[in-house]
Order: structure tokens, then sequence, then C-alpha cells
């Protein structure tokens, strides 16, 4: 039986990474590792630099406990992904590839809402990434929602959800498709009202996870 392993920066991602995973891995099990700590040192310079080494050790600590592959679900570290699954040996995937992935071929200005300063870049990057693997180059625009994580953090998700809607509102006008950074921000995804799509990671992610265990 395939065994898999989420590395999590937070906790609150934990409930609806595994009700995908049961929905679309059936058969696989799932193991989930976290380090609540990571987004917070991520801002702090004289913690910063501590972040891969911690990665790399949970990674594996994964591979030990037998995982075939493990998937970063924070958008703030996926550019660890190739260089830990180059250093542990096994395969290590980022949650936000595939949506950056349908961003691009959604059309030619990106808009990135983010509630953590530290998402923004990383998921620009890997736009502008994936964008040059499909020959295309967009126009990418981000934002990051003041106060949203706070609310989120403290436990306040419709407070969360209503900041974050009012800006995927007003940035759709001016955007072809509308990525949320984080995995963390996907029932606001469900409750606003544009005309452009809304892209979230968890489940693409997640179907991009079981097409590489199939492959």
């Amino acid at each position: 039986m395939p065994k898999i392993a989420f590395l999590h920066t937070g906790a609150v991602v934990i409930p609806p990474v595994m009700e995908l995973a049961r929905e679309l891995l059936p058969g696989v099990t799932a193991l989930n590792l976290l380090d609540d700590r990571i987004v917070a040192d991520l801002r702090d310079p004289s913690l910063a630099d501590s972040v891969p080494d911690r990665v790399r050790n949970l990674v594996a600590s994964a591979q030990a406990a037998g995982a075939d592959a493990v998937m970063l679900t924070c958008s703030s570290i996926s550019g660890l992904a190739g260089p830990t699954a180059a250093s542990v040996g096994i395969p290590v995937l980022r949650v936000d590839e595939a949506m950056a992935d349908a961003a691009v071929a959604a059309g030619a200005r990106i808009a990135v809402v983010a509630t953590l300063p530290t998402t923004c870049g990383p998921t620009a990057a890997l736009i502008e990434e994936r964008a040059a693997l499909a020959g295309e180059r967009p126009e990418i625009s981000s934002v990051v929602v003041e106060g949203a994580f706070e609310a989120v953090a403290g436990g306040d998700r419709e407070t969360h959800d209503a900041l974050v809607v009012a800006e995927i509102e007003r940035i759709a006008a001016e955007a072809d498709v509308v990525v949320l950074a984080q995995a963390s921000m996907a029932s606001a995804a469900e409750r606003a009202r544009v005309d452009v799509p809304v892209l979230t990671s968890l489940r693409l992610g997640v179907r991009r996870l079981r097409d590489h265990l199939a492959a």
C-alpha cells in the first residue's frame, strides 16, 4: 500500500487535506508532519536560515517512516521542494504547482492574493517558473490581505473569509484569473462572486499527487 506524507506549517490545513486524501487517494496511507513555527521564523532574519534544514529533516523522517512521496502544503516553502528531494532522495511535490499551471493556462493577467507577505514572492516565482515552461509571459500582480491571517490564526474564520472575499472581488476586475496563495484561504474562494476563475491549491495539488502515484 502506498504511503504519502504531507508537510504542513499550520494545523488549520490538516483537516481539509485529510478529507481530500480520503476522497482522491483511496487505499493510500497518509501521515502528517507539522512545524507551526516555520512561517513566523521565515519573517525573522535570525531564524529564516534554519528553515531549509528543518524541512529536510522532516522529509527525512517521512522517508524513514516509509513514505513514498512528500507533499509540501505551504506555499512559503514550496521553493525548497527540489533541493530537499535531491538531498533526501524521495519525491517532494509542491501543493501549489498544479494551481500555478492552471493559472498560466487561464489568462495573461494573474492576480495573486495572500494573507502573508512570505507567500507572495514564492507564489509569483512559481507562476513565473511554470509560465516559462509553457512558453508564456503573464503579467503577475500580488496583494497581501492585512489582518486576515491574524483572524484565522485566532480561530475567526468568518472575518478571514470576509476580508479575503472583499479583496478577491476588488482585484478580479483587473485580472483574468485570481490565485489564492495559501491553502488555508480555500473557504473564501467559495464565497467570492466574480466573473473570473478563483484558483486554490489543495484539490488541484492532491490530484497531481494522485497522478504521480499512479505513474
